[in-house]
C-alpha cells in the first residue's frame, strides 16, 4: 500500500497503539513459544488429562491459556500465573527491542500523542522489558492482558477500548500497529485504525484481509511517518 495512506493514517491519529509481541519485542525469542506451550501444557494435563492434550498440539502459550477455562476457573488461574512468570523470564532473555521501535515510541511521544501497549502478554512482562530498555518514559498506559479473562484478550476489543477510555478520546481517533490478524481483528471491532505489521514473509495479505488500512515491513516507517510535519491545509 502506499506510503501517503500511512501519512494520512497518523495525521487522523491522536492515540497510538502498539502490541508488544511483533512491534515491540520478540517475547519469546530467547525462550521459545513451543517450549512455553509445553510447559503450560502439562500443568494442565496434571488437572484434566484430556484438555492437556490437546493443549499439547499447539506451540502458542496463550491457545494453552484459552483452552483453561474448559477445565474450570482453578486452571485458568494455575495457567495464567505460570504464564505470567515465563513471561516474565523470556522478556529479560529476549534481547534488543525490535528494529525501529524504539524510534516509533519516541516519535510518537514527542509527536505529543498518547501511546499505549495493548497486549495480549502480561502487563507485568510488557513492564519489565519497557524498564529494562528504559522505554517506559515513552508510554502513557500499559493494558496487559486482564488476568484470568482469556475471553478478554484480542481479538476482543476490550484492551483498545480501555486504552481509549483511559485517554479520554474515540477509539476512532486511536491506531494500533499489530503483526496479527486477532490484533487487526480488534481494532476493527473497537472502530479504531489498524496498521498490519508483516514482520514475516506472507503476512501481508492476511493482514489485508483481516481490515488492515495499510501495511508497513518495518517499524522504522512508522517512526518516519510520525516525524514528518503536518500537511497544511
Amino acid at each position: 500500500m502506499a506510503f501517503e495512506t500511512l501519512n494520512a493514517i497518523v495525521a487522523a491519529t491522536s492515540g497510538v497503539l502498539f502490541d508488544f509481541d511483533g512491534p515491540v519485542c520478540d517475547v519469546f525469542a530467547g525462550h521459545p513459544a513451543p517450549d512455553v506451550a509445553r510447559e503450560l501444557a502439562a500443568i494442565l494435563a496434571q488437572i484434566d488429562a484430556t484438555t492437556g492434550e490437546r493443549a499439547l498440539e499447539t506451540d502458542d502459550p496463550m491457545e494453552v491459556l484459552r483452552l483453561a477455562p474448559r477445565v474450570g476457573e482453578s486452571a485458568v488461574c494455575r495457567i495464567e500465573e505460570a504464564l505470567t512468570a515465563a513471561e516474565v523470564s523470556a522478556v529479560k532473555a529476549a534481547g534488543i527491542p525490535v528494529t525501529g521501535a524504539v524510534e516509533s515510541l519516541r516519535a510518537s511521544h514527542a509527536s505529543g500523542r498518547k501511546v499505549a501497549i495493548v497486549s495480549n502478554n502480561s502487563a507485568a512482562c510488557v513492564r519489565e522489558f519497557l524498564v529494562l530498555h528504559d522505554l517506559d518514559r515513552f508510554v502513557d498506559q500499559v493494558i496487559g492482558r486482564y488476568p484470568n479473562r482469556p475471553d478478554l484478550m484480542k481479538p476482543s476489543p476490550f484492551s483498545l477500548e480501555r486504552a481509549a477510555k483511559e485517554f479520554g478520546m474515540r477509539t476512532s481517533r486511536c491506531t494500533l500497529i499489530g503483526d496479527s490478524i486477532t490484533d487487526i481483528e480488534a481494532a476493527a471491532r473497537a472502530g479504531s485504525m489498524a496498521i498490519g505489521f508483516a514482520n514475516k514473509p506472507g503476512k501481508e495479505a492476511t493482514l489485508v484481509a483481516a481490515g488492515a488500512r495499510t501495511i508497513i515491513t518495518t517499524m522504522v516507517t512508522v517512526a518516519e511517518a510520525l516525524l514528518m510535519p503536518p500537511v497544511l491545509r
